[in-house]
């Protein structure tokens, strides 16, 4: 199977003198984009909830020649995403890239955040806070990458008024809107950074991700075996995490995006996002819900 690297066509970039820190690393699209950088020379910390799984990552970055770091999170708390922040800044000198990409899907609404609903929180305002409290070691030409998904245009910009509530709750439409708020806050974020990138993109259909582990039974028996058919079978619209991976890959390494920022991207190449992601408006009035929501102020 042809590795991220090469399907990105950065296979002969060299990221020896790079220091790169993935979220959501132990499993799936994290992995496969923490084992590609590694492979290009970077150094790559990884972060996850499974410390068994992290380890077992860390030591498969140990083998490739990466000075690899395992951190423990859960994204479902504040305190811990700030803790990891903190962490992760007392040990780097300087981050090249930050890859964004934990995330969840919860077939149940609950509130976590004092009060944020549990997806939301997981997948915009935990990235949310993690930048903002890496910004001062981002390097000046880093790069934010985030995992986004095609799925945020079912969402509309108003659903934001409902993230401090599980009535009528929805996985999938909680998950869209999670999605949404990712591409919105690439577009907010690109234009608050200074030299640096901030760009987002769609994975893919990755049924074997683990993502879907939290959604009903129906919807990860349709997953799964998705997972085990055959390409040929599912008609070339899944992806496996390997091949998922090349975008994140893509926008961490190539110089050719290394003065694109605020952009979505689709099998590496740039896609306008839905026009409810690209409105400014709306963009600003998500910014300022989620420093409330986070606790956090950003200049």
């Amino acid at each position: 199977m042809t590795l991220p690297e090469a399907r990105a066509g950065v296979q002969d970039v060299d990221l020896s003198e790079s220091t790169v820190f993935v979220t959501g690393a132990t499993s799936g699209i994290g992995r496969e984009t923490a084992l590609a950088l590694a492979r290009l020379g970077a150094t790559v910390h990884i972060h996850g909830r499974d410390e068994e799984d992290g380890l077992s990552v860390r030591d498969d970055l140990r083998d490739l020649g990466s000075e690899s770091v395992f951190y423990r999170a859960d994204f479902a708390s504040r305190s811990a995403v700030r803790d990891l922040a903190a962490d992760v800044a007392g040990r780097v000198d300087e981050l090249d890239v930050l890859v964004n990409n934990a995330g969840a899907h919860f077939d149940e609404g609950h509130l976590v955040w004092d009060g944020a609903e549990a997806t939301f929180a997981v997948n915009h305002l935990a990235p949310f806070v993690l930048t903002h409290d890496l910004r001062e070691v981002l390097a000046a030409d880093g790069r934010v990458v985030t995992t986004a998904s095609e799925v945020h245009r079912r969402a509309s910009a108003s659903e934001f008024e409902n993230v401090q509530s599980v009535e009528d709750y929805d996985g999938f439409d909680a998950y869209a809107r999670s999605k949404l708020a990712n591409v919105m806050f690439t577009a907010g974020l690109a234009r608050r950074l200074d030299d640096q990138t901030a760009n987002c993109f769609h994975p893919g259909f990755v049924p074997g991700s683990g993502l879907w582990r939290n959604a009903p039974l129906l919807v990860r028996a349709g997953t799964r075996l998705a997972y085990v058919l055959p390409a040929a079978l599912t008609g070339g619209v899944t992806d496996t995490s390997r091949s998922a991976a090349r975008n994140a890959v893509y926008l961490a390494a190539s110089p050719d995006v290394a003065d694109v920022t605020g952009a979505y991207f689709d099998d590496c190449e740039r896609t306008p996002p839905s026009s409810a992601a690209s409105d400014v408006l709306a963009q600003r009035d998500l910014w300022a819900k989620s420093e409330e929501l986070a606790g956090v102020r950003w200049s």
